[in-house]
């Protein structure tokens, strides 16, 4: 090859080298801003239903508990034990977990005719309030549903 040939060549390797060496600001710019959108909206998605599965296992814990004490009672009469009464009588293993989602403790109430009812303050962890989650459902939120 001729020497004149070989230095175009080289002239030409190196325009397209230094055409391509990297992204200008402005395309990493956008690139990142995509992302950041991207994960926004995934992340939105992913709280709503990760608050969704609290609520499902707080409700399936306080059931659980229920169940407890009506086995309690129906062994040991009337009187409304506590949560941790039921870990003393070892009806509920002192590993499990006693506490809901959110790890604010189970109130258990009894009623005068043998209704048993757990609450959770629920998210916001204030007792009263209308994300409180209750085992069993009033008769009121299960019509809603």
């Amino acid at each position: 090859m001729h020497p004149k040939e070989l230095r175009r060549r080289r002239l030409r390797l190196r325009r397209f080298h230094a055409d391509s060496r990297g992204y200008s600001l402005l395309e990493i710019l956008v690139v990142l801003s995509i992302i950041a959108l991207l994960a926004s909206v995934i992340g939105i998605a992913v709280y709503s239903h990760l608050l969704k599965a609290r609520v499902d296992t707080t409700r399936q814990s306080a059931l659980r508990v229920r169940q407890t004490v009506i086995m309690y009672r129906m062994d040991r009469g009337e009187e409304c034990p506590s949560v941790d009464e039921l870990r003393t009588a070892e009806l509920i293993d002192s590993t499990s977990k006693v506490t809901d989602a959110w790890d604010q403790p189970f109130v258990v109430k009894c009623g005068d005719r043998g209704e048993v009812h757990v609450a959770s303050s629920g998210p916001d962890k204030k007792h009263g309030t209308e994300d409180d989650i209750l085992a069993p459902e009033p008769p009121a939120r299960v019509a809603q549903k």
